[in-house]
């Protein structure tokens, strides 16, 4: 239900595709077929746009927020199921948050090959996964300032016979030290390896000494980590015996974590690339480990950018079907985040993985047909109280359409709350005030007060919170009180398909015929409609041609002088 009450919302056309289509063909050019506008959450807007380009249709979707200030909003990497070796559906990984804060967010690093991150990892200022040299990464400084660099890794521990050099949670190399980010245990391993267990350790900041005392040496790999420990892997005879000479049982043993650029003093950093935007300029080339071909080809990509005053933007392009929308290369993308008024941006996993979701649903079309499955996500949190989304029109006619309006939010800590409803001429409705507890809470309106018809026109639910930390939120929602518009109804044949809908008073009529991806194929303008019932059918035809099979929308806008009133049914062309 979230995912259509958004998409719906995102689907106000400005111009018919067929004139925007045949002109951007024509000229070379892009044109925009539509763009709209709707609040997921509170200071956090979603953009749906289509733009027509010579290689046809793209979609954009689009997510801006408040600069994150770790209190009400942060930006941070989520790990699929906290550990480096598993994936999961990006939807799967906002349902696991949704206990303790609303989310957006989009796919993260590229995957490797055993499923962990491409590239770095930092959560909660420790260093979970070393960075891949070859790309730019991204880092979130803890006032939400967002930093873009290529950073080289060094890790080294220090023996009773001097420095060693070691690798992050990652097999490879002489040495390696396993934290529980990795996963329960260390990897089993061919060959002749030692372990050396630390019970405790602190968490792996780089630029800091990290001391554990060694409490057990083992000899046979796939050796348990201890929460809140580590492991050391040596491979080989050579290193092995090393390891057990040098870090004894009872032996402290100083790791220390080197970033460059200093990336030490960073709360969260996550992998990725190419850099996109740079103080404000789209950048073509940056010299990365990245294939021609995956740069220049068009593909469904996510990207994160900040704006001059901090705010951020995230950002998915689709690429399903070249009916729908056929992608972008990443320099185009580029473009498109510099018009944004990106001064700094950088991409994220491409391709099948590429996707964007909120509050566990996804915004955006799969490009391979299903979600995939990924390793990391980057996801805007919000702790403060959330409206749902409401339907645009309560229209209470008793046509068994819109008759109620349900109104909920939702605590994610206990608060004091405040919900009331506000309309016309000064008109309120209280719903509550008082402590409530963590949770959703829904109320049902019949658009009365004691039995009293309240008056018709814009009206908006008002949620405020004070939560247990006393941090103050206010989370609104806006519907219409309108009968003017109701049973709506559509009925497609081979030859045509005809809404029927029904007018309370007199009202100017707008019918639009849109596709999947939001571009209306016919419009039909119908002013001053009286009251009474009212049918409008559609040709099937598209400019000079005939509409394929397949899903559509049929949307019904009814302005009167209370305001718009707007129903949309779907129907299928076969």
């Amino acid at each position: 239900m979230l995912r259509k009450l958004l998409i719906a919302a995102a689907l106000a056309l400005l111009v018919t595709a067929a004139a925007a289509s045949a002109a951007g063909k024509r000229h070379g050019a892009t044109v925009q077929l539509s763009v709209a506008t709707t609040e997921l959450m509170p200071g956090v807007t979603y953009a749906r746009e289509v733009d027509m380009t010579a290689a046809g249709p793209v979609v954009l979707d689009v997510v801006t927020a408040p600069k994150p200030d770790g209190t009400v909003y942060s930006l941070a990497p989520v790990l699929a199921y906290g550990s480096l070796g598993r994936t999961a559906k990006l939807t799967t990984m906002e349902k696991h948050l949704d206990a303790g804060a609303t989310t957006v967010g989009l796919d993260g690093d590229y995957v490797r090959g055993r499923g962990g991150p491409n590239g770095i990892l930092v959560q909660g200022g420790a260093l979970e996964n070393q960075p891949n040299v070859g790309r730019t990464s991204l880092g979130i400084a803890a006032d939400g300032t967002l930093q873009a660099a290529q950073v080289s890794f060094l890790g080294t521990w220090q023996s009773s016979a001097g420095q060693r050099q070691l690798s992050l949670n990652t097999r490879g190399g002489r040495f390696t030290l396993y934290t529980r980010a990795y996963g329960r245990s260390t990897p089993p391993e061919p060959g002749a390896v030692a372990e050396a267990v630390f019970s405790s350790f602190p968490p792996a900041q780089a630029g800091q000494g990290l001391t554990g005392t060694v409490s057990t040496i083992t000899l046979a790999g796939g050796t348990p980590i201890p929460p809140g420990g580590a492991v050391l892997v040596a491979r080989g005879a050579d290193y092995a015996t090393q390891l057990e000479t040098e870090a004894p049982v009872g032996r402290p043993v100083t790791v220390r974590l080197t970033l460059t650029p200093d990336w030490s003093g960073l709360a969260s950093a996550i992998g990725g690339g190419p850099l996109l935007v740079r103080n404000g300029m789209a950048v073509f080339s940056n010299g990365e480990t990245f294939r021609p071909g995956f740069l220049q080809s068009r593909s469904a990509r996510g990207a994160v950018g900040q704006l001059a005053d901090g705010r951020i933007v995230l950002v998915t392009v689709e690429a399903t079907t070249p009916a729908y929308s056929v992608g972008l290369s990443t320099y185009d993308l580029a473009r498109e985040l510099v018009k944004l008024g990106a001064v700094t941006a950088v991409g994220l996993g491409s391709g099948p993985q590429a996707g964007m979701a909120f509050d566990g649903s996804l915004l955006t079309q799969p490009a391979a047909g299903s979600e995939r499955r990924i390793a990391d996500a980057l996801v805007l949190s919000y702790t403060g109280v959330y409206a749902e989304p409401v339907a645009p029109v309560l229209s209470p006619d008793g046509d068994g359409v819109g008759d109620t309006e349900a109104l909920s939010y939702r605590l994610v800590r206990p608060a004091t709350v405040t919900a009331t409803l506000n309309g016309p001429d000064g008109a309120t409705v209280p719903l509550e005030t008082g402590a409530e507890p963590v949770g959703v809470h829904t109320f049902v309106w019949d658009g009365t007060l004691a039995s009293v018809p309240q008056p018709e026109g814009a009206w908006t639910f008002t949620v405020t919170a004070t939560d247990d930390r006393s941090v103050t939120t206010t989370a609104q929602r806006t519907f219409s009180l309108d009968d003017t518009l109701g049973s709506l109804t559509v009925s497609a044949g081979v030859r045509r398909a005809t809404a029927q809908f029904v007018l309370s008073r007199s009202a100017d009529v707008v019918v639009r015929v849109e596709r999947r991806n939001g571009v209306a194929v016919a419009v039909f303008h119908l002013p001053q409609l009286v009251a009474g019932a009212h049918r409008v059918r559609w040709n099937r035809r598209i400019g000079v041609g005939r509409a394929p099979k397949g899903r559509y929308l049929m949307r019904v806008d009814a302005t009167s002088t209370i305001g718009t009133s707007s129903l949309v049914a779907s129907f299928t062309l076969s």
